[in-house]
């Protein structure tokens, strides 16, 4: 449950500083039309300003986010055979997945986990967990390595960046609608607006924040099964069966928020807000699957 207040928290922090700047700047001083109009098309699109520009900042900002809330230590010179290792499988998959070499990288969590980030399938970073290593067999890291390197060749971070701002834009669009309505028609204010419009505006934004997660989250949950699907591909179905059957004994840890829609491993309080499918459901597409 924390983990799901958290990560809606930081969405609605993100759209309400940029409200609260619209409005110093004036912005919404604009939309408040004399009588009962409102104006439909500026609103799109300073919702889309709005929407967007938090997606955007997570985006282009992911690597760096990663490395300082993870404590990743970048592979740049390998001390140890676990370090060439890594780096030359990581090397191998992204050839074979078409993408340039990304940043490889060790996280201290005892949790087997993995994540894969950056703002474009050429600048990207993948890390993983001492606990992974210490856990798994080099076949099953094999294949949560080819999981993350599948994430990163199919453009998942972009791809979640844009349907956040979508989703994003239209939560601060209706809820802006809700709280002229209000404000016009039950308030009957007729010049700016008054206390009932900001009000309304950030309950119908925190409820329709919540819908909104339940799309991003259903998203998050395709891009697996179709993760693990490209990782079958890179490494063998049978090993990224083994790899998800370990999870599945391990319990690992959720990662932070910033990065649990990129990690082998997660969940939620309810699968409608799950980033993850489970883990039997994930197994199953797999052993289904014709490769």
């Amino acid at each position: 449950m924390l983990r799901i207040l958290l990560f809606l928290g930081t969405n609605i922090a993100i759209l309400a500083v940029l409200s609260v700047t619209m409005r110093l700047l004036g912005v919404d001083d604009m939309l408040a039309q004399q009588g009962g109009g409102l104006n439909l098309n500026a609103l799109l699109i300073m919702s889309a300003v709005i929407g967007f520009t938090g997606s955007f900042i997570s985006l282009f900002a992911s690597k760096w986010m990663a490395k300082r809330s993870m404590g990743v230590k970048i592979i740049e010179q390998p001390v140890s055979s676990t370090d060439r290792w890594l780096l030359d499988t990581v090397a191998r998959l992204a050839r074979e997945a078409g993408i340039e070499m990304p940043e490889v990288g060790i996280f201290p969590s005892a949790s087997p986990n993995a994540f894969a980030t950056g703002w474009n399938k050429n600048d990207a970073l993948v890390a993983v967990s001492m606990g992974l290593l210490q856990s798994m067999n080099a076949d099953e890291i094999e294949a949560v390595l080819g999981h993350e390197i599948s994430h990163v060749a199919n453009g998942d971070m972009v791809t979640l960046t844009l349907i956040q701002g979508v989703v994003n834009t239209f939560v601060v669009f209706f809820s802006r609608i809700i709280g002229h309505f209000v404000d016009r028609v039950i308030f009957n204010t007729r010049e700016g607006y008054g206390p009932a419009y900001w009000i309304t505006s950030l309950a119908a934004q925190f409820i329709l924040g919540i819908l909104a997660m339940m799309i991003v989250a259903w998203f998050s949950r395709w891009r697996e099964f179709r993760a693990d699907a490209g990782a079958a591909k890179l490494t063998g179905k049978h090993k990224m069966i083994a790899a998800l059957q370990r999870l599945g004994q391990a319990q690992p840890e959720p990662l932070p928020d910033e990065m649990a829609a990129f990690g082998i491993a997660g969940g939620g309080l309810h699968e409608l807000f799950a980033s993850h499918p489970p883990l039997e459901k994930r197994i199953q597409a797999l052993q289904e699957a014709v490769l």
